[in-house]
């Protein structure tokens, strides 16, 4: 399986990643300890990108406007973007390789941003709905579907606000076997609405399991927000789902740089 992913190091509230045949440096929150690297290592990279008075990339003309890697079995088309993202989260390749082992005639993924979980759940055979607020983003995810030839796999793609869609799902009586979300820290919808997960989650989850068929799979929570523990998650989805078979932990990137959480609702399993 072709990987070309990698974190080179972190350190200083940055990360050092290889994309392919390029580097690039970013800023890393979480990565509070001292670089391991020399600074020669970090100062030869391809591009670099901070958040110092605004958003700056620095050497992105060393980038080309566009270009694809693979990594846990999915082929991804990248770009630098304005705020420094690249169209990938990689500290999802467990997550997406999880996804990949499972099998759900149905799944819904929301907040899909650029379609990694899409992606994987059509590999695994299923039916697949991508839901997300920016067009552009579902353009992507679109493209991204072309590269792993799922161009003709039965995928609908819906820009919306989430909460908006999954209500007139509900009302139409449609079901999943299996749903996927990843809700921001703050975000607006197609319409503007404004999404604050602190607020909104709840409701989020509600209208999750409204949507669920009568024999669910899987729902698979992420979150990125600072402050959300592994503890908050996997207590949300096992008062919803009691029955249900709860996995969680933390999101690494490269093993090394925590990078959010998860939590898994398996059903039909034992919870031993």
């Amino acid at each position: 399986m072709s990987e070309d992913y990698e974190l080179l190091d972190a350190g200083g509230g940055r990360k050092l990643e290889r994309f392919g045949r390029f580097t690039i440096a970013r800023p890393c929150a979480q990565a509070l300890w001292r670089k391991e690297l020399p600074e020669p290592e970090w100062a030869g990279a391809d591009a670099s990108f901070d958040r110092v008075d605004g958003n700056n990339w620095h050497g992105r003309g060393n980038l080309p406007k566009e270009w694809s890697i693979e990594t846990a079995g999915i082929k991804f088309r990248l770009s630098g973007t304005d705020f420094g993202h690249l169209g990938i989260f990689p500290e999802q390749r467990d997550q997406w390789r999880w996804i990949m082992s499972r099998k759900a005639g149905s799944v819904l993924n929301l907040f899909a941003y650029s379609g990694g979980s899409t992606i994987a759940a059509a590999k695994s055979g299923a039916e697949v709905c991508h839901l997300d607020a920016s067009r552009g983003m579902v353009e992507w995810a679109r493209e991204n579907a072309k590269l792993n030839n799922l161009a003709e796999h039965p995928i609908r793609w819906i820009v919306d606000d989430a909460h908006k869609f999954m209500r007139r799902e509900v009302r139409r009586g449609r079901r999943y076997d299996a749903i996927i979300l990843d809700p921001p820290s703050f975000g607006r919808g197609a319409g503007g609405e404004m999404y604050k997960i602190e607020r909104d989650l709840g409701e989020t989850l509600d209208l999750v399991k409204a949507l669920l068929s009568d024999t669910p799979a899987y729902v698979l929570f992420s979150s990125h927000t600072s402050g959300l523990s592994v503890m908050v998650a996997e207590k949300l989805l096992s008062q919803l789902w009691p029955e249900a078979r709860i996995e969680s932990g933390e999101m690494a990137l490269g093993g090394k740089v925590p990078s959010g959480v998860y939590a898994r609702a398996i059903f039909g399993e034992s919870k031993q």
